[in-house]
């Protein structure tokens, strides 16, 4: 299981072909709750072409749980040092919600490290008011009862009706269900703290040069579609791409349609 000690945490990542340095490089930022595997079906279709790297951000997945470190800019400082770390000079960084989080304070931060920037599912504001006293809620149930008796009921956060009503699709419910009662107790709740008090970027993305996709499911209740269009509209040059049928986890409900989408996109720089 691959490591690196990053900014005092020890960080999971898996590299698709760690020993290519011709390869252009994919970097994929998951989203709260869930890990790498969140990316499986992206490696498996851009791994001939791309070097593709996935990590789990501290807290979750196989990363360490520390006491601290939650907060978005020490997040994007620790993916800044994975990059580093590998010694990739670019990379386009693909970031679903919370990635997605992080992804556009990397493009603030250290744009030198991007040739394109993927956002998925996101926002740039900071966590909306009216949505914060049921993730309170959310974070007391993790605490005293653990993700399992909560999971179902966030499923319906995290997936769009079309895949939940979708009775072919039982297994990958099934499946995605268990991935989150695997979280563990303390870091999906410090996890989902530091994004319940993370500060708006929304101000900051006119300094955004990198060329940037962003991404969003028509039926994402998490992040909808005026939350996507807030970035693009905020970022000169970006491009817009609306995903029907998808919820707020595109890279699984809709992953062929994704495909497409970003490989219009990535044309111009590979």
């Amino acid at each position: 299981m691959p490591t690196l000690t990053i900014n005092n945490a020890k960080i999971h990542y898996l590299d698709s072909d760690p020993n290519n340095t011709d390869k252009p490089v994919m970097v994929f930022a998951h989203g709260l709750l869930w890990g790498t595997h969140l990316y499986d079906n992206q490696v498996a279709y851009y791994k001939d072409h791309y070097r593709c790297i996935r990590f789990d951000f501290r807290g979750q997945g196989k990363s360490e749980v520390t006491k601290s470190g939650y907060d978005m800019d020490t997040l994007a400082d620790d993916a800044i040092a994975l990059i580093e770390h590998l010694g990739i000079k670019k990379c386009t960084f693909v970031g679903l919600s919370m990635g997605g989080f992080v992804g556009q304070r990397v493009a603030i931060k250290r744009p030198d490290l991007l040739d394109a920037l993927i956002l998925l599912e996101t926002s740039a504001d900071a966590e909306d008011p009216s949505k914060i006293d049921d993730y309170k809620k959310l974070l007391t149930a993790i605490k005293f009862v653990g993700m399992k008796r909560i999971s179902k009921k966030v499923m319906p956060i995290m997936f769009g009706q079309t895949f939940l009503t979708d009775k072919s699709r039982k297994a990958d419910y099934k499946t995605w269900l268990k991935h989150l009662n695997a979280n563990h107790k303390k870091g999906a709740r410090l996890a989902t703290k530091g994004v319940i008090e993370r500060d708006a970027v929304i101000d900051k993305l006119a300094n955004i040069t990198t060329p940037t996709l962003v991404i969003v499911g028509d039926e994402d209740v998490a992040t909808p579609y005026a939350k996507a269009e807030r970035i693009h509209f905020a970022i000169e040059g970006s491009k817009l791409a609306v995903i029907q049928g998808a919820g707020h986890t595109v890279t699984v409900e809709e992953p062929e349609k994704l495909h497409r989408v970003m490989d219009k996109f990535l044309k111009k720089f590979t």
